[in-house]
């Protein structure tokens, strides 16, 4: 099992910047990508930005140039940073920090933030 938290989000201007966290921990060995996914309302939920236990990184188009996912790892915690700058209004979004890992794979999820992007 692997545990989820994060922090950041809130509300922002166009044009703003957020860093958004999300700390791992019980079985991150076993992690092999992390990453943030986004739900708009109406909208499915996307794939935002991951990033592998080779540090191998990828982004939706629409955030990149804009957004950066980085991530520490430690013995008992990872945590995965997304760096978001030049925010814009459809951005707007609840953030949900991913792991998988495992085999056969698990999925794991955090709780999800807001994050709100004032035009």
């Amino acid at each position: 099992q692997v545990q989820l938290v994060e922090s950041g989000g809130g509300l922002v201007q166009t044009g703003g910047s957020l860093r958004l966290s999300c700390s791992a921990s019980g079985s991150i060995l076993s992690v092999y990508v992390m990453g943030w996914y986004r739900q708009a309302p109406g909208k499915q939920r996307e794939l935002v930005a991951a990033i592998t236990a080779a540090d191998t990184t990828n982004y939706v188009d629409s955030v990149k140039g804009r957004f950066t996912i980085s991530s520490s790892r430690g013995n008992a915690k990872n945590t995965v940073y997304l760096q978001m700058n030049n925010l814009k209004p459809e951005d707007t979004a609840v953030y949900y920090c991913h792991a998988a890992g495992g085999s056969p794979r698990s999925d794991y999820w955090g709780q999800g933030t807001h994050v709100t992007v004032s035009s």
